[in-house]
């Protein structure tokens, strides 16, 4: 009897023990979850940042250089009017495509006339320049199709180069096609010099196939600085004096001599008075900086212009390789 109540003591003991380690294992958990609420509550009292989303960008237009790259003009469509008052702000894209092309005061534009190439005294090559033509009304079209969106917009530049083959060269001196001759006063020195550098500046100049002549690109600016004198020349029905008078009697041989043979005439200009050295009508008259006299080689083949300085005359000839007479005497 007496180890039956032993027993039973032992196991009321140990019952004991068991309900006192449960007790404490439930507070544990208990602080626990009390720990992790009570951080919630801190997270949510914490001052909340809102982010904004984010706005679209206005949409900028970059104008590049197609062969540099770089950007050169940046037109914001949206603060020129593109959706406000669109004609408005074609007309200001219109002007920026005709200021990139021609330039301005300040900048020159991309637009170049050819400058012819020419031969020197051994019959090389002397390089000039290829023609450059920006398209305006293609620049326009290319903003305003990138005015929505946004972009580059390569600039459209068309480069033409001479019309002639290398081959052709030592063959263009071959024959004569065409010639003619004015005359001056030999004891009119300031006059004389103007007729000779100016002459000297076309001399040997290669003129290709569709190629455009220009007068005042390859004669360049008549001053002092590239020897040009004072002589006399007219202005608004006036005889004066000025640097550079006389060289209208180069571009006015000139005219006559390319005038035997087939070209187009893009540009050319009348005295205001008569002059002697060619008939009346048969004038090309020059300024530089506004008048030109300017052809273009309409025919399939090149020729080469040669002129003659002498002591009281001017002889321009037009010669080309033999092959090529046929063609070039035509009509």
């Amino acid at each position: 009897m007496k180890k039956k109540w032993m027993a039973a003591f032992c196991i009321f003991c140990m019952m004991g023990l068991v309900g006192c380690q449960n007790d404490s294992t439930y507070d544990q958990r208990l602080e626990q979850e009390n720990q992790q609420l009570k951080q919630q509550i801190e997270e949510l009292q914490k001052p909340v940042n809102y982010e904004q989303a984010p706005q679209n960008e206005p949409a900028i237009v970059e104008i590049v250089d197609p062969t540099t790259k770089k950007i050169i003009e940046t037109i914001s469509p949206k603060d020129s009017g593109y959706e406000t008052n669109l004609p408005a702000y074609q007309q200001h894209i219109e002007q920026i495509a005709k200021e990139l092309a021609r330039g301005t005061d300040a900048t020159e534009g991309y637009d170049q006339r050819m400058m012819l190439d020419r031969l020197d005294e051994e019959g090389k090559i002397i390089k000039g320049r290829p023609q450059m033509i920006l398209k305006e009304s293609e620049l326009v079209e290319r903003i305003l199709e990138a005015s929505t969106t946004g972009g580059q917009v390569e600039v459209p530049l068309y480069i033409t180069q001479s019309g002639y083959s290398f081959e052709d060269i030592p063959y263009l001196n071959e024959v004569v096609v065409a010639s003619y001759t004015t005359y001056f006063n030999s004891a009119d020195v300031g006059r004389n010099k103007n007729i000779e550098l100016s002459a000297k500046a076309i001399d040997s100049v290669i003129v290709g196939s569709g190629d455009h002549f220009s007068f005042n690109t390859i004669v360049g600016p008549r001053d002092e600085a590239n020897g040009y004198q004072p002589a006399p020349e007219i202005i608004n029905k006036k005889v004066v004096m000025g640097i550079g008078g006389g060289i209208c009697q180069t571009s006015s041989t000139l005219f006559n001599a390319v005038d035997q043979i087939p070209v187009k005439y893009v540009e050319r200009h009348h005295h205001s008075l008569d002059i002697g050295y060619v008939p009346k009508g048969r004038d090309a008259t020059v300024s530089y900086g506004s008048l030109d006299f300017r052809f273009q080689n309409t025919s399939d083949v090149p020729f080469l212009i040669q002129t003659t300085y002498g002591k009281n005359f001017l002889t321009i000839e037009v010669r080309t390789a033999e092959k090529y007479v046929e063609i070039l005497t035509k009509g």
